[in-house]
């Protein structure tokens, strides 16, 4: 196996044990919510404080990965995540009423933290590790891996929950992290040309990639952020992540609340949104890499996330309104995989407008996608408690065409702040 897939298998490893971490807490809440007196509202500032932590922590996230590789970034950010993960679980033993639940939220809030530098810092490792004709393939596959993560969750969770109480099922799916960051220590390194098993016809294959800045500064930072492209990739992936959330955070309490299933089969029905939104962000990343190779860059990257996020509003207004509960999960299942097409066009698209500055850039992305995220979740969770679930799901459905068009206005063909468009239908090397 080439090494560079090697590299991507750490990644997929820790997008899908990050999303484990993430999601627990979502499955754990049914329980959680009597065990500690909680409510859904209480519950949806928990899963915000996790969301603000990690938004915050995007761009400087992809700053400290330029600055310090990705090798030494993940150690640092992964070691922290464990240790927020198996707090979750333990603050319980130590604190009660207001207390309990400022520490719940100060324990999600430094999860997302430590989370928010995995994506963009992915990012900048696929730049170094793979031809650009490759990119977006390699981030839908990721994007696969955390859906996998996501789907697997409530059936684990639910499973050791039912043998052994929510927080020792929480303890014990923390433990996996310690092996994959250990093992990535030992074995991950920032470029092909840092690692001594890397052949020269690899680095053939891989091509001439664009050096990362390590000294990027706050000038070039406000210019990044200040570029259309950029601003616009804020944009559309901010409104997009709404309805990501939404399907993602809410669909197990959504079918216990409105379609009155129990938390067992909750927990079965809903791995089908992530599953199907596996599937779709790997697919999305072989038709984006196929249509940037048909059609150029421009629209190569523009035409899926367009027609998928028209999709994705059609689909939940049949989920709000299908008069049959297994015919609304298929439906949120449908919109979930239709939303997940777009993943390999968002961070490709990142990296390309990026160019040796794609951790900055796909950071100031992903701070907008979870900015979506903290709009969103006191939203759902409002609503939620107001038992109006169909309202929630309608303002998935404008933010879904407001992600659409954005599209139109954004030219991967440009690098950040330095406008160069290339030849017509070419796919930059770099």
């Amino acid at each position: 196996m080439p090494i560079r897939w090697r590299i991507f298998s750490f990644l997929f490893g820790f997008g899908f044990l990050a999303y484990i971490q993430q999601k627990t807490i979502t499955v754990a809440a049914a329980p959680m919510m009597p065990a500690l007196g909680l409510n859904n509202s209480q519950i949806s500032y928990i899963e915000q404080a996790f969301v603000l932590g990690y938004a915050i922590f995007q761009l400087p996230g992809g700053i400290i990965g330029q600055r310090l590789g990705a090798r030494l970034t993940f150690v640092v950010i992964g070691i922290t995540a464990f240790l927020a993960t198996l707090a979750m679980p333990l603050v319980p033993g130590f604190f009660t009423g207001p207390a309990l639940f400022a520490a719940l939220l100060s324990v999600q809030l430094v999860l997302g933290v430590s989370q928010g530098a995995i994506f963009p810092v992915s990012a900048g490792v696929f730049e170094a590790w793979f031809p650009a004709k490759r990119w977006a393939f390699v981030q839908g596959l990721q994007t696969a891996g955390l859906q996998l993560g996501a789907a697997l969750t409530p059936p684990l969770i639910v499973y050791l929950m039912n043998r052994l109480g929510w927080q020792q099922a929480l303890v014990w799916a923390s433990l996996p992290a310690l092996a994959l960051i250990a093992t990535w220590a030992w074995y991950g390194r920032n470029t092909p040309r840092e690692h001594a098993s890397v052949s020269a016809r690899e680095l053939a294959e891989i091509g001439s990639q664009p050096q990362t800045d390590s000294t990027v500064n706050l000038r070039r930072l406000l210019a990044l952020a200040a570029d259309r492209n950029v601003v616009l990739l804020f944009i559309s992936y901010m409104s997009m992540n709404y309805t990501f959330y939404l399907l993602s955070n809410w669909v197990f309490l959504y079918l216990i609340e409105e379609r009155h299933f129990s938390s067992l089969e909750s927990s079965w029905l809903s791995m089908a949104p992530p599953l199907a939104a596996a599937l779709g962000a790997g697919i999305g990343g072989v038709i984006t890499s196929a249509l940037t190779q048909r059609f150029g860059s421009l629209w190569g990257y523009r035409i899926l996330p367009i027609a998928a996020l028209a999709a994705a509003a059609v689909l939940l207004l049949v989920a709000v309104n299908a008069p049959g509960a297994y015919v609304a999960v298929a439906a949120l299942a449908a919109c979930f995989c239709a939303v997940e097409l777009t993943e390999g066009a968002f961070w490709g698209a990142g990296m390309s407008v990026g160019r040796g500055d794609t951790m900055a850039v796909c950071g100031i992305m992903n701070t907008g996608g979870n900015l979506g995220g903290i709009i969103g979740i006191p939203i759902v969770g409002y609503f939620a408690d107001l038992h109006s679930w169909n309202t929630a799901f309608f303002i998935g459905v404008a933010f879904a065409l407001v992600s659409g068009l954005a599209w139109l206005g954004i030219r991967v063909d440009e690098t950040a702040a330095q406008p160069s468009p290339s030849v017509p239908g070419e796919v930059p090397d770099r």
